[in-house]
């Protein structure tokens, strides 16, 4: 088995310690204390029981070797692409740690935004029973932070947090409205979050990324049901033009996701965290950007290994289909921009929490 040495905190401190900005959102006071929407209420009391404390039921004494892959080679996502095909079997292993912890890396930053989001929500939703969910929400999102940011340590490698990933949650965050906050979020990286979740359970072999990853996927199925369960029905009561509003505003957000990264993979030659990966790998950023074109072209990322869920595919366009984001006016620029508009919500709904005694996943496997 190789090893990976010298895997010192990656973070680049001076980019990623502070960064603050005024936001736009409301504070909405509400006096009536009632649950408008009974699905809400049941998001809920989901909520409250399925709390759990991750210092009490995860295992934090389980020794994680870095030198060991989080993943197998064949269940990568670069397995069959040639620059990987090239490495021998020690440099496919390095470069599987590192593009693993900068993924891991993601979750971490991209919980914090979902932290701040949830708390955005919460003030600014001129709802009660919303307020209240949100604020479970707020719960589970800090436990997040608080799972992965151990996790990180205990590998010892912390990427950046991905340009593009910041500059969607940072669009989130400083819309003017609480609709669009929670389609960022609920709807668009929260469904982002939710398929990568889901894979990464499917094919890490350590226990305490899967016990991590399994409990996490639980809250986060919750969010995502949260968006379709309160939007859909203030989408219906909402002018058309306020509707077309949300509207281009997911489209822009959908956009910028899928062209700001290579082929799903959410690597990008703009990023300097991934940037920081290949170079620690001694990996020439043309030839593995243009394996991932040749990928592309030959149809790679449109097969979903089995037990996978492609995040786009089959959470996010139908979790925006189904609310009534894909309008008449807004579906050409989808097709202009060459982005399918996919609307099947079958895994979207499997994968949404159905009852507050059993997991996610035990949903899915009964599926199966």
């Amino acid at each position: 088995m190789s090893t990976v040495t010298d895997t010192p905190d990656l973070i680049d401190t001076t980019q990623m310690m502070e960064d603050i900005y005024k936001t736009a959102t409301d504070i909405a006071w509400r006096f009536d204390y009632e649950f408008s929407e009974q699905k809400v209420e049941d998001l809920y009391n989901r909520a409250k029981q399925n709390q759990w404390d991750a210092m009490e039921i995860l295992d934090w004494d389980y020794e994680v070797d870095p030198s060991k892959p989080l993943i197998g080679g064949q269940d990568s996502i670069y397995a069959n692409m040639s620059f990987f095909k090239k490495l021998n079997k020690s440099q496919q292993e390095k470069f599987i740690a590192h593009s693993t912890a900068q993924l891991l890396s993601q979750f971490l930053h991209g919980e914090q935004g979902a932290l701040m989001t949830a708390a955005t929500v919460t003030h600014s939703v001129p709802d009660s029973g919303a307020k209240l969910y949100a604020a479970t929400q707020t719960m589970d999102e800090a436990r997040h932070v608080e799972v992965y940011a151990k996790y990180c340590k205990k590998i010892a490698m912390t990427y950046p947090m991905s340009p593009w990933l910041k500059a969607l949650i940072d669009l989130t965050l400083q819309s003017d409205k609480y609709q669009k906050v929670m389609i960022g979020m609920n709807m668009i990286v929260e469904g982002l979050a939710l398929g990568a979740f889901n894979n990464m359970y499917r094919t890490t072999s350590c226990p305490l990324l899967k016990g991590i990853t399994f409990n996490v996927m639980r809250d986060e199925s919750r969010h995502v049901s949260f968006g379709h369960a309160f939007l859909g029905p203030v989408f219906k009561t909402m002018h058309q033009d306020d509707i077309e509003e949300c509207a281009e505003f997911a489209f822009e957000a959908v956009k910028h996701l899928l062209t700001a990264t290579a082929g799903g993979t959410g690597a990008s030659d703009t990023d300097p965290g991934f940037l920081m990966v290949l170079d620690n790998c001694d990996i020439d950023p043309t030839d593995f950007f243009g394996s991932i074109k040749e990928a592309q072209e030959e149809g790679q990322f449109d097969i979903t290994p089995p037990g996978q869920i492609h995040s786009v595919k089959d959470l996010m366009m139908p979790a925006l289909a189904r609310v009534g984001l894909i309008t008449d006016a807004v579906r050409p620029k989808y097709e202009e921009a060459g982005i399918p508009i996919w609307e099947d919500a079958t895994v979207l709904n499997k994968m949404e929490d159905g009852k507050s005694d059993q997991a996610v996943l035990e949903n899915i496997a009964a599926a199966e």
